[in-house]
């Protein structure tokens, strides 16, 4: 099943994600400026590096709930990451692998979700994949698009602009 996410750079305070599955544009995402990478990109790097299911893999499968979607112990989980990645984000993603898991496991025990088992390796190789997403995202230009694909649960994950 052919699956991407076309992430469109906008003139104002909001890019664009748009889901699109078999050729056909399933929803758009309006996703505010933040200073770095899209929110819902951060999600695709967490995500498709961890084969984990969270908001962008259950979207891609076709659920409609859109932003209220029901709780969900591994989407919960997933969040909380890619809510501490979006943090580090901000501080210049400068937090050493052992602070950004002591991080996400304060978070996740103010959120009462239980973290993701992972570690430090898959800290640093989501790092690596959201900083390739930032390098692509950075020559994309004003009404352009970097489109993002590949299965959430295999390895053949790929960005194209």
């Amino acid at each position: 099943m052919s699956r991407q996410l076309i992430f469109t750079k906008g003139a104002g305070k909001h890019d664009r994600m748009d889901v699109v599955v078999e050729g056909v544009c399933t929803c758009n995402v309006q996703c505010p400026k933040q200073g770095i990478i899209p929110h819902d990109m951060i999600h695709f790097a967490v995500e498709s590096t961890l084969q984990r299911r969270g908001f962008i893999t259950r979207t891609l499968e076709g659920d409609t709930s859109g932003f209220r979607m029901t709780s969900n112990v591994e989407s919960d989980g997933v969040e909380r990451l890619v809510e501490v990645f979006q943090a580090d984000g901000w501080a210049g993603w400068v937090s050493e692998p052992s602070d950004f898991l002591d991080l996400y496991h304060v978070t996740c025990e103010g959120r009462h979700c239980a973290a993701l088992p992972i570690g430090e390796p898959e800290i640093l190789a989501i790092r690596e994949h959201i900083h390739r997403l930032t390098a692509a995202w950075e020559l994309v230009k004003i009404g352009e698009s970097l489109c993002v694909s590949g299965n959430m649960r295999q390895s053949d994950n790929a960005a194209t602009r």
